[in-house]
């Protein structure tokens, strides 16, 4: 079975006609799924002008029920723990997402948290952790993730006029000092052991070293910073069909800045998964590198699809026909969409293999690297930006080696 799409030709883009039979037969073995994504309401509160869920391609969304079901959360996690079972994983990650996840309300979130909790029972480890624009974010729910250890993620663009720009309520107010005043209880004594980090969209409009003091403000123990949604045929923002790296300037003026002050005290991830992979270790994000993507997205009608990120390449491009009611996830692991994600190297074009930092890059975000007859087969459309960048990050840690020892295997010419 191969990617869902309700247009036609899409199962002949690659990785439509991937042979998972031949992998398989050739040696290759799925990764079991570690993080679970699930979409427990469907709606937001906020009108972000770049959100890829309600403002690109795919509008499935309008097809969803507001919240997911009690009936759906129960089969979510029985399937949940018997993935974890059957391929004796002895810890899982689950997600709570959205849209905006607290518009589900404190009950409905509470009897998902005690469900998943009583399933998996002692013999798996869930871990909880909450992605949300913290407008909701007050001492009724932090209370609640803090009775079942509930990690939280804030997503921010930085200071108030940066983040405003893009992410304003359906009235068009701005959503900052909301935002700030939730932040500021979960910065709290009380709750600030919870704080898992901020999330912020890069914008080339604003500054680069003012959006990361900005953020550093905050105190968070980590914080990231996302490429726009974009690909070939709907390039993002500011990023022309040349050589220029506008994305690349922007990240390189924060490393700059962070790596000559607060490296050892707040991570960055992008930039800690590039200097991870530049000395031969594996990478925790799907940004860069070339581990196997192990996560599942389970929508609030039920429908398990792959990472919703693919939402912004064409309508149906996260989708797999499968449903939690009565498919387990190992099935997703069956799907050439899925597989390619974990092929590593050999999901990637022959322009990306020819590049020197193909190890590091891994051709970016799969999303981005999406065009309309080729289907994932490209490099990212963020290539000369991840190039600049990787290249630079290289250069600073080597200097800083000084000398690079013989063995710290730095990856990239």
């Amino acid at each position: 079975m191969g990617v869902h799409s309700d247009e036609p030709g899409k199962s002949m883009e690659w990785p439509g006609a991937l042979d998972v039979r031949g992998l398989l037969e050739g040696g290759w073995r799925p990764t079991p799924i570690r993080d679970f994504i699930l979409k427990v309401h469907s709606r937001c509160n906020l009108a972000c002008d770049y959100c890829y869920m309600y403002e690109m391609a795919d509008q499935g969304w309008r097809r969803q029920p507001r919240r997911m079901s009690r009936q759906v959360l129960e089969w979510t996690t029985q399937r949940i723990v018997e993935h974890a079972r059957t391929n004796r994983l002895p810890e899982v990650q689950v997600v709570l997402h959205g849209g905006e996840p607290l518009l589900a309300g404190v009950d409905h979130l509470r009897y998902a948290l005690e469900t998943v909790t009583a399933t998996a029972g002692r013999d798996v480890d869930v871990g909880f952790s909450v992605q949300t624009n913290g407008v909701l974010l007050d001492d009724l729910y932090l209370d609640l993730f803090a009775e079942y250890g509930v990690s939280v993620g804030v997503s921010v663009d930085g200071d108030e006029e940066g983040h405003d720009l893009h992410r304003r309520r359906p009235d068009g107010r701005g959503s900052y000092r909301a935002v700030v005043d939730g932040l500021e209880r979960l910065m709290g004594p009380r709750y600030r052991h919870l704080f898992g980090g901020l999330l912020s969209t890069i914008e080339l409009r604003n500054d680069p070293v003012v959006t990361y003091e900005s953020l550093l403000a905050f105190t968070p123990p980590e914080m990231d910073f996302l490429l726009p949604h974009g690909n070939w045929d709907t390039p993002p923002p500011g990023r022309p069909p040349d050589e220029s790296a506008p994305y690349g300037d922007w990240l390189i003026a924060i490393f700059d800045r962070w790596y000559a002050g607060e490296a050892d005290v707040v991570r960055i991830r992008l930039f800690s998964e590039i200097i991870r992979l530049l000395f031969g270790r594996m990478s925790a994000s799907e940004a860069v590198g070339l581990s196997p993507v192990a996560v599942a997205v389970v929508e609030t009608n039920g429908e398990i699809e792959q990472v919703d990120s693919l939402k912004s390449a064409y309508d149906g491009a996260a989708g797999t026909r499968l449903h939690v009611s009565r498919d387990p996830f190992d099935t997703v692991l069956s799907l050439p969409s899925v597989a390619a994600r974990q092929i590593g190297r050999r999901a990637l074009s022959d322009q990306c293999l020819a590049c020197p930092a193909h190890e590091v890059c891994g051709g970016g975000l799969y999303p981005h690297r999406y065009r309309s007859g080729t289907g994932f087969r490209n490099p990212s459309v963020f290539c000369h930006d991840l190039f600049k960048l990787i290249s630079h990050i290289r250069d600073v840690v080597s200097r800083d080696l000084n000398p690079v020892p013989v063995e710290a295997p730095v990856v990239v010419g």
